[in-house]
């Protein structure tokens, strides 16, 4: 049976499981990952190559760590050309909207006569991307983390990502890495590739920064080495939430629910509605389109949907206000808006990894190919972070300059303030310049 939850009917206890979602899970992995982390800084390699043939079963050596050129090569004759197509495609959109976000490399403005005050843009100098593949390949997710690393000028760029049964690296992420200029490549995955990222071993060297999404076991890792490395945004397990009216299609809507559920039982997909009728309705509407789908996708929207421990279902707010301040909130990594004034509720919405309005404007197109990062921040923190960026790969560093002119207002006020503060050497400092 479909979950249905009526918001005002909640307790607080189902409430906070409900906002809390696939984040309970990964509190949990913490513990199980450590020893993976720790295995990995005491013996580098050694611990990549015996965690790779216990997760993965895949035997690999240390030169075999890292992906050659000619295995890309051969990815790119191996890739069908409609893939390739669509891969190219996307990559076009998602380059245009991150060279629109490139700030000026270096600014200055005139806060008072004779000082400047500004910025100096500069790219963080290695970054390490996590591209998943337990289930399934994701070259969507290559390029929505090469494209802005690259366009922001990282001089160092390195791609972590789960090898298949046969010791291969998916063909269509090699092109999309391609595609997007980014070579240094590793089949490793896991929390083990996110503590080789962190620490360095003889064949990985360290990075500054670590971004991308993962599974639990991933975030786990990320969790545990944030005090060792940049760990980026947390992206864990997929969320999304489909704000609808009265207004709203039913097919549409049931078709849309199951976009992010079927990434994986870990998923959390929403409904969220002020209109019985219509909640009604799509829970009626989901068991048929679920069972159309494959097996193995369909176990994983069953056990979002239906299970005891899925945070999928569909949520009836007694009024759109409700359902807002509950999306609020939630933060959802992906926010789809289907009412029928969509740009009016907009500046209500405060907190989403992303808003796709409309109903021609489905996760999947985010997903894909619309131009926007689908690399979003997941459990909630869409109440602090902001989507992959351009900014993701780039450091500010405050730059000023102080003229004679400038000076004595200045150095009066600093005196004031460093002698108030108990400071006699920054006092000192401006004295008789």
């Amino acid at each position: 049976m479909i979950h249905f939850y009526e918001l005002s009917h909640l307790d607080a206890a189902r409430r906070a499981r409900l906002i809390r979602r696939a984040e309970l899970q990964i509190d949990e992995l913490v513990e199980r990952v450590s020893p993976i982390v720790r295995s990995v800084r005491e013996r580098g390699d050694d611990a990549l190559i015996e965690l790779t043939a216990r997760f993965d079963h895949v035997q690999l050596t240390p030169a075999q760590l890292r992906v050659s050129p000619a295995e890309i090569e051969e990815a790119h004759r191996k890739l069908d050309k409609d893939v390739c197509a669509a891969i190219q495609h996307a990559i076009a959109n998602v380059r245009a909207f991150h060279q629109r976000q490139m700030p000026h490399e270096q600014w200055f403005t005139e806060v008072e006569p004779g000082v400047m005050a500004g910025e100096k843009i500069t790219p963080i100098s290695s970054v390490g991307l996590y591209v998943p593949r337990g289930k399934g390949a994701f070259p969507s997710v290559m390029y929505m983390l090469s494209a802005p690393a690259s366009i922001a000028g990282v001089p160092r760029i390195v791609v972590c990502t789960p090898p298949a049964p046969d010791g291969s690296v998916d063909p269509a992420s090699l092109v999309a890495a391609d595609l997007c200029g980014v070579h240094e490549i590793y089949r490793i995955g896991g929390a083990q590739a996110i503590a080789a990222l962190a620490y360095g071993t003889d064949t990985i060297r360290r990075v500054r920064k670590i971004t991308g999404p993962g599974s639990g076991y991933v975030a786990a890792a990320k969790r545990i080495l944030s005090g060792v490395v940049d760990a980026g945004l947390p992206a864990g397990p997929s969320e999304s939430i489909t704000l609808a009216d009265a207004s709203a299609s039913v097919e549409l809507l049931a078709r849309d629910l199951l976009i992010e559920a079927e990434h994986g039982p870990d998923s959390s997909s929403l409904l969220l509605t002020d209109d019985r009728a219509l909640a009604e309705a799509v829970v009626a509407a989901l068991p048929e389109k679920i069972a159309a789908l494959p097996e193995w996708r369909r176990e994983f929207v069953q056990a979002v949907f239906e299970s005891p421990a899925g945070t999928g279902g569909i949520v009836l707010a007694d009024s759109m206000q409700d359902a807002i301040d509950f999306v609020n909130e939630y933060a959802p990594e992906h926010l789809e808006v289907q009412v029928r004034e969509p740009f009016a509720l907009l500046p209500r919405l405060k907190n989403a990894g992303e808003i796709l309005i409309g109903p021609h404007t489905p996760f999947c197109l985010g997903n894909y190919c619309v131009g926007t990062n689908a690399v979003l921040p997941t459990g909630g923190f869409a109440n602090t972070y902001s989507c992959t960026s351009i900014f993701d790969f780039l450091k500010r560093t405050g730059i000023a300059y102080v003229t004679a002119e400038g000076y004595p207002s200045l150095s009066r006020t600093t005196r004031t303030l460093a002698d108030f503060e108990g400071f006699p050497a920054h006092a000192n400092a401006v004295t008789d310049r």
